[in-house]
């Protein structure tokens, strides 16, 4: 021990105190775990050469190994193995330290400037991110960041999920997606105001707490009974959820949540309506609406959902012409054999039939019908069509179909059909048929563009209460509105016969057995097409014409279409879909016929049904459901609910029982929420939503705004596709592919197969998809995205181990700092650059690949990978390594705020570790990565010189081609490890060759070229006629880009292994008191035996004859 580390005056009993000394040191120090970090050897086989190596943030300099190499040739093996060992000398001491080698292992062990740090390798996400979410909610991180921020505010309103079940990936990454917006925000210095929101009416809640119930529990239930408990049902899933949102690391206003059952949000709602109906934009009418027998009650476009399997009974039928008017005088001659063939996927409305419709500008043919192949009222030989009997009883049929369909009916009838005469569409207006089912007689009228000739009989059966269009057509033309439908979907009196059927089963079978027993029947035959559905409750809907109340959007469409132009839309085609929804849209339908909801605030004569809604009895309401909410209009008189001018008539008006459709509702919620609390501006900087959207919220928010301001409610609407499985398909239970956002965090019963990912992870995921499209997500997902985690989560914390003796005074000044160094901090500054540009244009998968390629790959393969040995062995205090420290720390703070964002929980975990206080050019303390700010790097950082760009673009470049020499040697058991090598090199580029041999005896070692290649020696060769060149054993070349030629060789390193640092050098064992070592850590050694002698000679008389009595 003497002889190593001290002087030989030590004394043995100061020898002594120094050997206490150093064991206190030690205890003190384990605490901290001693670890390394092994080369990526996997990785280094592929380019080092960085993409990212950006001359400005807005232009890219990139370099490709597959360009910049041309060929490349080695003797003795055509092929490298894709593993390396590399130089780990410092590393293997540590390992067996950390193993409890023997003392004797490793001599200089003790010498080892080993990372230290307590930031541990594995998460440990179950446990660690709860910590951490604690200790942001006990310090009220947000608030606090929120107000130190004195930049402008940034609001993104939230789109309120529903409250009726748990959370789903869709929810997960579109509440993840705004969080990573706002922590961004909070990094630039925005006030950012974000308040969660919930919707908590309508049918699906109504659907829960009914299915919750008995039958006689359900007869017992008043409308107020049902209200309390869809209330109280609400209120528990917007609990949860919210838990949820936390555990996924969403920042909010969470205490301030909104909820739309809240009574000052309803009455901000009503209050939207007031102004609607005074603006003459709130209408009550009868026509044709969405009616779902299922949840009795009229449905939005927004509540459909469109099954692209659905099969219809699809009927032709004929209706017999009775009269033509003067401009047909020539179709006489066919009455009164001639009739009208109608094509219709319903053939339950044929009862409301009222016109049939053609199309004015096409031609018509009049064709004799003979030589049935089949018989009828019989099937086809494929069970699927059916024949009807309307050849019978007429020994000459003609029939008018659309002249370009004659041929594709004669096939698919098995009919002869002979063309008669043609005639304009246009002279056909006003021709008289019989009804098939009460025998009035019906016109034959012009419809629009909608009746072509890509499918069925070129003529359109019209039935005004049974769909939009034929209504449009019926106004035109004044056709009663005829709708014996009920609420359940079931017929009315009004349709005589088939009362009671039901219009989507027996009764759309019993009209066609009716028609085909009359003789009007052509054929049935199943028909495969898009067809709407209740989203709620998956099954099929109807068109059926009722009392509703409508917002007319005719009446402020051209200043929604303006507004639409000036919002910023993300993807920017999302503006199409939201133009082409808006643009073509009819009436919005607001009313729903049921009792969870906002009421419609309307009283009706009890003898006229004339509706009584003006400004004093909406702002009346208004002010009573502000204090006692919206159920009020349930338990409250009506007397009470008129203004008091009107109490006098009350007992001659009744409450109206509609409410509002869920959509004004949350479509009110910039004026409940945005223009009602003080912290928050209207309009918002942004919306984020799912696609479907645009015909939702997106929608039905700007609708209300524009009616009532004028203008959009955001200034910027960003849209994300829909979460898929990993085969993209769409996840079902019955298919067993769901992801559970919460099991990807906590994991499964079975950990093995369903083991915790965290929620960093399912964040990180979140970042690496393109959004604007489906996104894919299962097993082999997340597997690969906790690999990449893990891999980020070790590159942070070798930085912050090796910078536990770290402090702000041993920065080393730009100027001062080795190329190697310069070059390293130039491509971080590009790094920071290029990620805020993509935060700020909402790319976060260009984030996700720039971080993969630059933290991952780029940075440990070789900056980190050469830095170990000047970092480890090159001397605590050295200039080298203090200098590599420099550029560690800006690494390290600019790397863990650029991810913070998007991996908050590493990041503050990373923080909580720092070896050192982080202190703001403000001077504030930043205890929590997000009070630190957006990195600002030194302009300086972006100066370094093109030329070096491109030089050190070339020392990647070859370093990845001297990597495959030495594997080729080592393939041959020539080295073992890269430091048994020394290499040769020779360029033919003279100018490049003179800057290598430059490198070969720099004026700092960081910069040696030797370093850089981890070899033991590098020589630089004039000419390949060196007589050196005759003992390389192993050589080969390449050509780069510019057409030069490099010559590597591979031989044995000369001189003997350090047992310090592990490099060959002549020098070991010509030093008496350490032959083992080579000059530079002999050097090494003696200044720290000095450091130590100077500490040693502060220990007191006292303290030494303690430490001998220990």
């Amino acid at each position: 021990m003497e002889a190593t580390f001290f002087p030989k005056r030590i004394t043995a009993s100061n020898s002594l105190v120094f050997a206490l000394a150093r064991a206190k040191m030690a205890m003190q120090s384990s605490s901290y775990k001693l670890w390394s970090l092994k080369s990526c050897s996997s990785l280094r086989e592929t380019t080092s050469v960085s993409l990212l190596n950006l001359r400005s943030s807005s232009s890219a300099r990139v370099f490709s190994l597959m360009n910049m190499t041309r060929y490349s040739t080695y003797s003795n093996d055509d092929s490298c193995p894709s593993r390396k060992r590399r130089s780990r000398g410092p590393v293997m001491a540590a390992k067996k330290r950390s193993e409890g080698a023997k003392q004797d292992d490793g001599k200089y062990k003790d010498t080892v400037d080993l990372p230290k740090t307590a930031f541990g390798l594995r998460a440990n996400s179950t446990v660690r991110e709860p910590e951490l979410q604690k200790i942001w909610d006990d310090n009220q991180v947000f608030k606090r960041v929120v107000e130190r921020n004195n930049g402008g505010t940034f609001i993104l309103h939230d789109g309120p999920p529903y409250a009726n079940g748990d959370l789903h990936m869709g929810h997960a990454l579109n509440k993840i997606l705004k969080d990573i917006i706002n922590r961004y925000k909070l990094l630039q210095n925005f006030r950012v105001q974000y308040v969660p929101g919930w919707d908590c009416h309508g049918l699906p809640i109504e659907l829960k707490v009914l299915q919750s119930l008995d039958d006689d529990a359900r007869k017992e239930l008043t409308p107020l009974k049902l209200r309390n408990k869809a209330a109280k049902f609400a209120k528990s899933t917007v609990q949860s959820q919210m838990a949820s949102f936390k555990r996924y690391g969403v920042w909010a206003d969470w205490d301030q949540h909104y909820l739309t059952l809240h009574p000052e949000y309803e009455a901000a709602q009503i209050e939207v309506f007031g102004q609607m109906a005074i603006q003459g934009f709130i209408y009550r009418g009868r026509k044709p609406v969405h009616w779902s027998p299922s949840s009795r009650t009229a449905l939005a476009e927004a509540e459909l959902e469109y099954n692209e399997e659905h099969v219809s009974k699809s009927m032709y039928a004929i209706f017999r012409l009775v009269g033509v008017p003067a401009s047909c005088d020539s179709l006489k001659e066919f009455l009164p054999n001639l009739c009208l063939a109608i094509w219709t996927t319903t053939p339950w409305t044929i009862p409301a039939n009222a016109a049939v419709a053609v199309n004015n500008k096409l031609q018509y043919a009049v064709v004799e019908v003979s030589s049935a192949s089949v018989d009828g009222s019989t099937s086809s030989g494929d069970g699927k069509k059916r024949f009807g009997n309307f050849m019978k009883g007429d020994k000459s049929l003609h029939l008018i179909v659309a002249l370009d369909l004659v041929s594709t009916l004669e096939s698919k009838w098995g009919l002869k059909l002979t063309l008669k005469k043609t005639v304009l569409g246009s002279d056909l207006e006003n021709c008289r048929y019989t009804h098939p089912i009460d025998s009035r007689e019906c016109p034959v009228v012009v419809g629009g563009d909608y009746i072509t000739t890509e499918s069925g009989t070129g003529l359109v059966h019209t039935a005004p209460g049974h769909g939009q269009e034929d209504y449009v057509t019926g106004l035109k033309y004044g056709l009663p509105l005829v709708s014996p439908v009920d609420d359940d979907g079931k017929f009315t009196e009004e349709a005589g016969q088939f009362r009671g059927l039901d219009v989507l089963g027996n009764g759309n079978v019993a009209v066609i057995d009716y028609l085909d027993e009359h003789l009007s029947m052509v054929m049935v035959e199943p028909y495969k097409h898009k067809y709407p559905y209740d989203w709620r409750t998956k099954k099929p809907t109807i068109f059926r014409a009722t009392e509703q109340w409508f917002a007319s959007v005719e009446g402020f469409r051209d200043a929604a279409m303006d507004a639409i132009n000036q919002v910023t839309w993300i993807p920017s085609q999302a503006v199409n879909r939201i133009s082409a929804m808006t643009s073509g849209r009819s009436d919005w339908c607001i009313s729903r016929q049921r009792t969870w909801g906002v009421p419609i605030p309307v009283f009706y004569h009890i003898e006229s049904k004339e509706p009584l809604m003006n400004e004093e009895t909406i702002d009346h309401i208004k002010s009573i459901i502000s204090q006692k909410g919206s159920d009020a209009w349930w338990y409250m008189a009506v007397e009470e609910l008129l203004p008091e001018k009107y109490r006098d008539k009350a007992s001659n008006y009744e409450k109206g029982t509609d409410t509002m459709d869920v959509w004004f509702d949350s479509g009110s919620s910039w004026a409940a929420v945005l223009d009602k609390r003080e912290s928050l501006n209207y309009p918002a900087d942004l919306y984020l939503e799912g696609t479907d959207q645009h015909r939702g919220w997106f929608q039905s928010s700007l609708l209300t705004s524009i009616a009532t301001k004028g203008q959009a409610p955001y200034h910027g609407v960003i849209t994300h596709g829909f979460v898929l499985d990993e085969r993209g398909l769409k996840m079902s239970k019955s298919l067993g592919n769901v992801v559970d956002p919460r099991m990807v965090i906590e994991g499964g019963k079975n950990q093995k197969e369903n083991p915790p990912y965290s929620a960093d992870v399912l964040r990180l995921w979140v970042s690496s998809v393109d959004y604007t499209g489906d996104m894919l997500i299962g097993p082999q997902v997340l597997r690969q995205m906790s690999d990449i985690y893990r891999k980020l989560r070790g590159t942070l914390r070798f930085l912050v181990a090796n910078l536990h003796d770290w402090k702000a005074d041993y920065t080393v000044p730009y100027s001062d700092l080795p190329m190697i160094d310069q070059h390293a901090l130039y491509q971080l500054a590009n790094v920071v650059n290029n990620i805020r540009e993509s935060y700020d244009s909402y790319q976060f998968f260009k984030i996700f690949q720039v971080i993969q390629r630059f933290v991952i790959v780029d940075l440990s393969n070789f900056y980190l990978d050469v830095a170990k040995d000047r970092l480890y062995v090159g001397g605590s205090a050295s200039f080298t390594r203090r200098s590599c420290q420099t550029v560690l720390e800006a690494h390290l703070l600019s790397i863990g705020r650029i991810i913070a964002p998007i991996l908050p929980h590493l990041a503050e975990d990373m923080w909580q570790h720092l070896p050192f206080q982080y202190t703001a050019e403000d001077g504030h303390v930043a205890k929590f990565v997000f009070e630190s700010r957006w990195p600002e790097l030194d302009a300086e950082y972006l100066s370094f010189p093109e030329e070096e760009v491109d030089f050190w673009g070339k020392i990647l470049e070859l370093r990845t081609e001297v990597n495959k020499a030495l594997e080729v040697a080592r393939s041959g058991k020539l080295i073992g490890s890269s430091l048994e090598a020394k290499l040769y090199l020779h360029c033919s580029n003279e100018s490049l060759a003179e800057r290598l041999n430059k490198m070969c005896e720099p004026t700092n070692e960081a910069d040696a070229l030797h370093r850089i290649f981890i070899t033991s020696q590098v020589e630089i060769l004039n000419s390949l006629q060196d007589e050196r060149i005759k003992d390389v054993q192993y050589t080969g070349e390449y050509l780069m880009e510019e057409g030069d030629k490099i010559w590597i060789g591979v031989s044995r390193a000369n001189g003997s292994k350090c047992d310090r640092c592990w490099n060959y050098s002549p020098q070991v064992g010509s030093f008496i008191e350490h032959p083992l070592l080579c000059g530079r850590c002999h050097n090494v050694v003696i200044s720290l035996q000095a450091r130590d002698l100077d500490d040693l000679s502060k220990v007191t008389q006292s303290e030494a004859k303690e430490a001998i009595a220990q």
